[in-house]
């Protein structure tokens, strides 16, 4: 038979895995910003249909596919052990990012012998107290927390749902079908998005790169290099090293695998955002089971803070080498503690990196008004550091999957990643 005139003209496209096509979009948009400027705003429709795309899946996806998950587990047992499993891990990777982060700071010294004023200031939002945290996770109208997008309110109602539909038995399998059903074809719809992608992305860099000049990024290049270097050598070392030693797996595997969401996120700044990538990467590329990461990824979105919990580290150092401030071991130890802790904190929080960094600077007596002086890059290190928020997501939805079974190897060691 024939093929197609069309099927002819666009099959080398579709040959071409998702993540090169990823690849190839965010660097032809660098160059088109870099090209045209502010011209290169022409292109940000591209990027903004794109995200409001990614955002039109986040909440059917998230609250359909764990409802999905939890009916799947039918042992609350085992959804504990799971819970458990994947806020240690997030804590633990934590911990090690912001001491990343402070020590390259340590070593390269960003901040010395720059000399910026900071004569404008940034506010942050006050951090939420414990209290109205462990209050607001439970929605008074679950309506009105779907059509507000608040994810840790979608969390907690759907997790209710799911194990009030699994207590019924057989009057709620009806149900149970419906939401499988949905949540099936929402996987399907991220795949047709996913397809605008490599335009999508483009049209975000390119506005981006127009956007930043030469003359924002110089003075502060160094920092933006250490952050970026920072944001590396944990997603290489750290994940990859968790990958191989606590779970037994060929670590490039795992990186090819996350390829999709972390460019999505790199580009988009949003780990919420590149949810519905992170689903899809974890149960098509690396084999973990709908159940695993239906419940992990969720919650990582939203509590998991790698990436922010770096930038802590490296900014932190930075604004005190530049304003010559000496630290002590217990300022060192004090950023770590209260990186980590805030990081959970402050989850789910608009400006929450902002917040983040206030509370850590206020630890250790260091001005906030010096904020300002990151605060004009702030977009260029979010990218980096949402990126490893979302890898640290799937590293550790893909460990959870593992010591519980729910991985399958066969897809995982797979050459041909989707």
């Amino acid at each position: 038979m024939p093929v197609s005139t069309s099927q002819g003209a666009f099959g080398w496209w579709r040959r071409i895995a998702l993540w090169k096509k990823i690849l190839a979009g965010l660097a032809l948009g660098i160059l088109a910003g870099a090209l045209l400027s502010g011209n290169a705003s022409i292109f940000k429709p591209l990027g903004d249909i794109f995200i409001n795309a990614i955002m039109m899946l986040i909440v059917p996806l998230v609250f359909s596919t764990l409802v999905v998950g939890i009916t799947s587990m039918r042992d609350p047992q085992k959804m504990g052990r799971i819970g458990a499993r994947t806020i240690g891990l997030y804590l633990l990777t934590t911990a090690f990012a912001i001491s990343i982060g402070l020590l390259l700071s340590t070593l390269l010294q960003p901040g010395a012998g720059v000399d910026i004023s900071f004569d404008g200031s940034v506010n942050a939002n006050e951090a939420p107290t414990l209290a109205s945290i462990l209050i607001n996770l439970v929605p008074r109208n679950p309506i009105d927390a779907l059509a507000n997008g608040n994810i840790l309110q979608i969390i907690v109602f759907a997790i209710g749902l799911g194990i009030s539909l699994t207590l019924v038995g057989e009057k709620g399998e009806p149900l149970v079908t419906v939401f499988d059903s949905f949540a099936e074809a929402m996987y399907k719809l991220t795949g047709i998005v996913m397809a605008f992608a490599p335009f999508g992305v483009f049209g975000l860099m390119a506005h981006i790169s127009g956007q930043y000049g030469l003359e924002i990024l110089l003075p502060l290049a160094k920092l933006i290099g250490v952050v970026y270097l920072a944001c590396t050598l944990h997603v290489l070392v750290v994940y990859s090293g968790f990958i191989s030693f606590l779970g037994r797996l060929n670590p490039m595997r795992y990186l090819k695998g996350s390829l999709d969401a972390m460019m999505i996120a790199f580009s988009s700044a949003s780990s919420a955002g590149s949810l519905p990538v992170s689903i899809r990467c974890a149960q098509k590329n690396l084999g973990v089971s709908e159940g695993v990461s239906s419940f992990v990824l969720p919650v990582g979105a939203t509590i998991n803070m790698d990436g922010t919990a770096l930038y802590q580290g490296v900014v932190v150092l930075f604004i005190a080498q530049m304003l010559g401030v000496d630290l002590t071991l217990v300022d060192y130890g004090m950023i770590v503690a209260t990186g980590t802790l805030a990081s959970i904190g402050t989850a789910g929080v608009p400006g929450a990196g902002l917040i983040m960094l206030s509370i850590v600077m206020a630890q250790i007596g260091l001005p906030l008004e010096a904020i300002a002086v990151v605060a004009g890059i702030d977009r260029i290190l979010d990218m980096a550091r949402t990126s490893v928020n979302v890898a640290g997501d799937i590293m550790v939805t893909t460990l959870v999957g593992k010591s519980e079974g729910e991985l399958n190897l066969d897809i995982y060691n797979a050459d041909n990643k989707v």
